[in-house]
């Protein structure tokens, strides 16, 4: 898996080697498993903290680290939706998110390169009357906000809305600040322990150990071993990103523009972050086309060199363009990111330590995770029947028949008889050969050849080359398998 300049190696942490007891139970470690650890025990809340792999190994680190309340669902889509009264809730709290990061680095002295940041929203040309409405929704949200020309730097990118006190940060330095913040406060954090099953008062791992608690909180982007079927109300989408050697001067900003695909920019140091290209899931396999794509794009509007880095990150978009946080079930979620999970995970944090502690907090009703739809109900059921219809894809042939034509490095689905095989040869030339059935509902995976992984275009679902979970709800792996003679 291609990472980002700013997925630094984080501290070790140990796995969980015996049963305990906490008051609260954190499944993730992420930035919103390690926010809510970290406020929880500043609430004096006695925390364990369970990561499936590594701190920081899920999509945190792979984020173009923007804290903004421009959300890729736009203001006047969002009040149209959620309603004119909700919207001002909607910006006030991934505001409030930023501010609460702000006084973690300020407070816990993190060196994370904070900093605030204006932001230009982007229309082309001939956008300039939708441009216009959305500013005024975006104030009417309560933002500040302004029509301005673009900045010097730019090119071609026509007017723009100036949103104020946006912000940027190191996201590798944040978590591990985060953590060891965490850690002073008492909360015990485990690796290598991934967590199988759960109830409203215990996580068990795979190896069986179980972590009883009064609260079990499920922050691992989509719900580990997802009794509650969040799967289903989650669109997965790959987003891609290129850094480029930037070459102008340019406003330590964020930029996005509002076409489809839309785009993304950020300046880091001597680079220019640029993304978007996006996709679902297991439902295209042309990485390097979609690099090209940003960094022509790139190019054409920004005074841009050689590329530095590629890599892509996961999105998990909800129907209504706010994520579900809150109680479900008996457990506390934090899942739907829709492409603002640094803000979407802290403001999960900061309700879920006020539902536990029994705060008053004035998004509950807005992000409630049992919430149906609160528009876009007809684009939701389409994503479910277009999801439902890979199903058929035991039915059609398999990519290659032949594995011998498999170079190093690459993988295929091939079927023989009534089985679809996923088969990888490796770099030294050695065939990995796994089911191509993935362990959620049982679609056929497919090959990402740009992250070397299989991707399941149902709901999303992640394997390595060798078939172990990259990304939920799957929690078991591809399963072992023999390659039969053709």
């Amino acid at each position: 898996m291609t990472l980002p300049h700013w997925a630094l190696e984080l501290p070790a942490y140990p796995p969980l080697g015996g049963d305990t007891e906490a008051d609260v139970v954190v499944v993730g470690a992420g930035i919103a498993g390690l926010t809510a650890a970290y406020l929880l025990a500043r609430a004096g809340q006695r925390v364990v903290v369970l990561e499936r792999d590594e701190v920081g190994s899920g999509e945190t680190l792979r984020t173009s680290a923007q804290l903004t309340a421009s959300l890729d669902f736009r203001y006047v889509e969002l009040a149209g939706i959620h309603g004119e009264d909700r919207a001002p809730l909607i910006a006030q709290s991934h505001m409030a998110a930023t501010d609460e990061i702000e006084r973690i680095v300020g407070e816990e002295g993190i060196e994370c390169d904070f900093q605030r940041v204006p932001g230009y929203l982007f229309a082309p040309p001939d956008g300039r009357e939708d441009l216009v409405r959305e500013l005024g929704a975006t104030q009417a949200a309560g933002l500040e906000a302004l029509m301005v020309e673009a900045p010097p730097g730019t090119h071609g990118l026509g007017p723009c809305i100036r949103l104020e006190r946006q912000a940027a940060f190191h996201p590798g330095k944040y978590l591990r600040g985060l953590a060891q913040a965490a850690q002073r406060l008492g909360v015990q954090i485990y690796a290598h322990s991934p967590v199988e099953a759960y109830d409203h008062q215990e996580a068990v791992t795979r190896a069986g150990v179980r972590v009883r608690a009064a609260h079990v909180v499920l922050a691992t982007n989509v719900p580990v071993a997802d009794r509650v079927k969040f799967s289903f109300r989650l669109e997965p989408v790959r987003t891609y990103m290129v850094a480029l050697e930037h070459q102008g001067t340019l406003d330590l900003a964020h930029f996005w523009d509002t076409l489809d695909p839309y785009h993304y920019v950020r300046p880091d140091g001597d680079l220019l972050l640029v993304g978007g290209e996006d996709h679902v899931v297991g439902r295209a396999d042309d990485a390097e086309e979609r690099y090209a794509c940003l960094e022509a794009w790139a190019r054409e509007h920004f005074e841009v060199g050689a590329r530095r880095e590629a890599w892509s990150g996961q999105v998990e978009n909800t129907p209504d363009g706010i994520a579900y946080l809150g109680r479900t079930a008996g457990v506390y979620v934090v899942t739907g990111d829709v492409g603002n999970g640094l803000t979407h995970g802290t403001i999960g944090a900061m309700l879920i330590r006020d539902l536990i502690t029994g705060r008053e907090n004035p998004w509950t009703e807005l992000y409630d995770p049992t919430r149906l739809p609160r528009g876009n109900r007809l684009e939701w059921l389409r994503e479910g029947v277009s999801a439902a219809s890979h199903l058929g894809e035991w039915l059609t042939p398999g990519e290659d028949e032949d594995p011998a034509d498999l170079r190093p490095g690459e993988g295929a689905v091939i079927r023989r008889g009534l089985k679809k095989l996923a088969v990888y040869r490796d770099e030294v030339g050695e065939l990995h050969v796994r089911s191509a059935m993935c362990t959620h509902v049982g679609c056929v995976v497919h090959w990402n050849s740009g992250e070397k992984s299989w991707d399941c275009p149902c709901h999303g679902s992640r394997f390595s080359p060798h078939g172990e979970v990259l990304h939920g709800p799957a929690r078991v792996p591809l399963a072992t398998e023999e390659l039969p003679e053709a």
